[in-house]
């Protein structure tokens, strides 16, 4: 057992190491929010309905994405403290209930395309072409979804013993996939027949069942330090109780995301149909800014968890330190582009001039929030390689909740449609002082305790 006493997550310099284990991950995010970006920017091509039946379809996969990345999170920080703590048949009891998670989450998201597609589009539009190409495209993305719940624990248990650099090439296939497949599907292409919006929706799960099978090849062949026992597998109920007791609160911390946009869409369409596509065109666009600080913190939460484990106090710290200032710098340059090429950014989806009426405004205020949540994000993820999972939820129902949908709905309705985007600052800077105060409690009752192991 000695390899695993030198893992490199206990003795390598943590500002290499942070580099080391976040790169692979923000290079293979920004190929992910590009080809969701691609992705749209093709089905705008097709029609603004285009544009707004897969806007409106945005919310059932955020949550789709919430209750992979959430169930993912339970698997990471457990299994990275399990071999921190050399407790390896535990790590590898909860590598392989998180495969059996993955499969249940499929079947269930599957179930709801099957019966319920159709009545959530309706919820929002009785325009009869965004009803099909809405319905078409959720029915594809969710009944085929087994790509993305397994390829997301995949990567997940890669990033749990420091093998990051195998994400790259999981989400790296599947995204170039993706973009490869779009334009080919959509419109036609090589002899193939013009799909439309079911088109991207096929090209999607393709992509996503790639990076799967990928995914679990290499885990099998590269992944050492985990031993996948899928024969005579019973599920284990405390295992799974473990997993999801600091899984839930990030799956429902992501959930409140797709809450956020179910919301915001019903605020926006009593204006027009043409805010919907805004909303979804900057959460494209955001998701280029956001992703790469999502990689930084999948390498911080094992690399937290795992000297957690190992009673590395000041390995934590700066740890935590060093992800502060990255992920900030990020934020910033997002707000440069917002604010001086909102209009260039618009016009990448085709954008009208009701539309750049609306985006231009929106994604300049929006961006204010920038500043705060770089550090939001780090702090959270690192709630959660503590176990601390709910206190990330909190975070989250104060800005999503709590604040940005009652202050835009009141915004909107008493000031001007534009005002509503000043939600978004608000909350961030109202998240910025829990931030602060859960942290501060965290820190003295977890992090200033532990004696460092030299």
């Amino acid at each position: 057992m000695e390899q695993f006493k030198e893992n490199k997550m206990g003795v390598m310099p943590v500002n290499k190491l942070l580099v080391t284990m976040s790169l692979p991950m923000v290079i293979s995010m920004l190929v992910q929010a590009l080809y969701n970006i691609v992705d749209s920017i093709f089905v705008a091509q097709i029609s603004d309905n285009a544009l707004t039946a897969v806007s409106l379809s945005f919310p059932i996969q955020q949550l789709m994405i919430a209750v992979g990345v959430g169930t993912g999170v339970g698997i990471n920080a457990i299994v990275s403290r399990k071999l921190g703590e050399k407790h390896f048949e535990e790590a590898n009891l909860a590598a392989t209930n998180g495969i059996f998670l993955a499969i249940i989450s499929w079947i269930a998201f599957a179930t709801f395309g099957i019966l319920g597609a159709g009545a959530f589009i309706r919820a929002f539009s009785t325009n009869a072409e965004v009803i099909k190409m809405g319905t078409e495209y959720i029915s594809i993305c969710t009944i085929f979804s087994l790509g993305i719940f397994l390829q997301i624990t995949c990567e997940r248990l890669m990033q749990s013993t420091g093998n990051t650099i195998y994400n790259m090439f999981i989400q790296g296939t599947g995204a170039i996939l993706n973009i490869i497949l779009d334009p080919i599907l959509i419109f036609g292409l090589f002899g193939f027949p013009k799909l439309g919006v079911a088109g991207a929706a096929i090209a999607t799960v393709i992509g996503q069942t790639s990076g799967m099978a990928l995914g679990i090849f290499l885990n099998l062949t590269k992944n050492k330090e985990i031993k996948l026992k899928i024969k005579g597998f019973i599920p284990n109920k405390q295992m799974i109780i473990q997993i999801y007791k600091i899984g839930i609160p990030s799956i429902i911390m992501q959930s409140i995301g797709a809450v956020l946009i179910f919301g915001l869409n019903k605020i926006l369409i009593t204006f027009s149909e043409v805010g919907v596509s805004v909303l979804g065109v900057y959460f494209k666009l955001q998701s280029f800014i956001f992703m790469p600080v999502f990689g930084i913190t999948n390498g911080l939460i094992p690399i937290i968890a795992y000297n957690y484990g190992a009673r590395k106090k000041k390995r934590i710290i700066d740890s935590i330190k060093l992800a502060i200032v990255l992920a900030t710098s990020i934020m910033l340059l997002g707000v440069t582009l917002f604010w001086v090429i909102p209009d260039k950014l618009l016009l990448l989806f085709n954008a009208s001039d009701e539309m750049l009426s609306i985006g231009v405004p929106a994604l300049r205020t929006i961006s204010i929030s920038f500043v705060f949540a770089g550090t939001a994000i780090v702090i959270s993820s690192v709630f959660q390689a503590l176990g601390n999972g709910m206190h990330s939820l909190v975070m989250s129902v104060i800005r999503q909740l709590l604040v940005i949908l009652p202050v835009a709905y009141l915004l909107s309705k008493f000031v001007s449609r534009d005002a509503l985007w000043l939600a978004f600052p608000i909350a961030e800077v109202v998240s910025a002082v829990a931030c602060f105060y859960l942290f501060r409690h965290i820190y003295l009752t977890k992090i200033k305790p532990l004696g460092d192991v030299k």
